[in-house]
């Protein structure tokens, strides 16, 4: 039985100190700084690094792709340091959803992906990893980033449940349910054969 023993205090503040990271919209400032333009008016209107990819501007994609992974992994490694697993939880948890829902841009950020790697790698960099390689594995069969994730996003929590990193590996599963909702426009054109593959300009 997986139990808790993190006080309200401390829950707290990993949580707003996860939110704020999680919610720096990297992507929109990446792109408005080069002289982009707003990346939302393109693609998928997503803030994140495949949206990025598809100005044509590979380095500026690289760069947000980092900063949004870092936004996960910087809080989920200093809770964890300070207030131990669960407070590592709770900030990467909180990481992930500013991402999605960041208060700067009314609640509608990207779909998580960048941000949810980043947040393995501070809690567990193995599981991390074993998402990157699933991703770029998916990829280069299938030219999808979205099925890329979407198939690292059920991989990953079933393996750290076997691993037994259970705490860990129920954070990984709330985070992949919720992008999956986030994913619905995807499935959808997945599905129908019209989803857009990695390197195509928006």
């Amino acid at each position: 039985m997986t139990t808790w023993n993190i006080a309200a205090v401390p829950a707290i503040i990993a949580a707003v100190m996860g939110y704020l990271s999680g919610s720096v919209p990297f992507g929109l400032i990446l792109t408005k700084l080069a002289g982009l333009g707003d990346v939302r008016a393109i693609g998928s209107g997503n803030i994140g690094a495949t949206n990025v990819l598809r100005t044509g501007n590979k380095g500026l994609a690289a760069a947000t792709l980092l900063l949004d992974a870092l936004k996960g992994t910087v809080p989920a490694l200093l809770a964890s340091h300070f207030l131990g697993l669960e407070g590592g939880v709770i900030a990467g948890l909180a990481a992930f959803l500013g991402h999605i829902f960041p208060v700067w841009l009314n609640f509608k950020g990207g779909k998580g992906v960048a941000t949810y790697i980043g947040v393995m790698f501070g809690l567990n960099w193995q599981m991390g990893l074993l998402f990157l390689l699933v991703w770029i594995a998916t990829a280069a069969i299938t030219r999808y980033s979205s099925l890329s994730a979407l198939v690292a996003m059920v991989v990953v929590p079933l393996v750290q449940w076997a691993a037994g990193d259970h705490k860990v590996a129920v954070l990984a599963a709330l985070m992949s349910v919720i992008a999956y909702v986030k994913h619905g426009a995807n499935i959808q054109r997945l599905l129908t054969g019209t989803e857009s593959r990695i390197g195509k300009k928006g």
